[in-house]
């Protein structure tokens, strides 16, 4: 396996912009994200921020990164490990909040929900929760606490 790969995308910023009865300039934050071979993502800011929540924000797809580069670093190393997997299901949490004066992400929170096929493998299940968590490469590329709260079930 190559040791490094490229990803490519394109912001459009499909908004406008208008002067209010008070002459104060208001920005639209609208905007669509496209890469190759792919659906648009319709993007904007959330409402609390000028934005339009019919659209993704950046906010949820972080929250959403997360869940799914857990998700699947969970599978490779149940794959690995023998462990047949039959649902997973997640739901997650993330805190924007201000932190050292500046606005971020502070925590995440994953709360996977796995459904395996043997029994006797539900302790085992549990653990690589753990070995995913380690080696997702979202979660060691942000700056922010993620934790896993799984449950596991057969």
């Amino acid at each position: 396996m190559a040791r490094e790969h490229i990803f490519e995308g394109a912001l459009h910023w499909v908004g406008g912009s208008r002067i209010d009865e008070h002459g104060k300039l208001h920005l639209a934050r609208a905007f669509v994200i496209r890469s190759k071979d792919k659906p648009p993502i319709e993007g904007s800011s959330p409402a609390f921020f000028n934005g339009d929540d019919t659209r993704h924000n950046p906010e949820v797809l972080l929250v959403a990164s997360v869940m799914a580069c857990h998700h699947l670093t969970y599978l490779a190393v149940c794959e690995r490990a023998g462990v047949e997997v039959l649902e997973y299901r997640d739901s997650a949490t993330g805190t924007l909040a201000i932190k050292d004066g500046k606005m971020r992400m502070v925590e995440v929170v994953l709360w996977p929900q796995v459904r395996i096929a043997d029994p006797a493998q539900l302790e085992q299940a549990r653990e690589l929760h753990a070995k995913a968590h380690a080696n997702c490469f979202i979660t060691n590329s942000v700056n922010f606490e993620v934790k896993v709260q799984p449950t596991v079930s057969a």
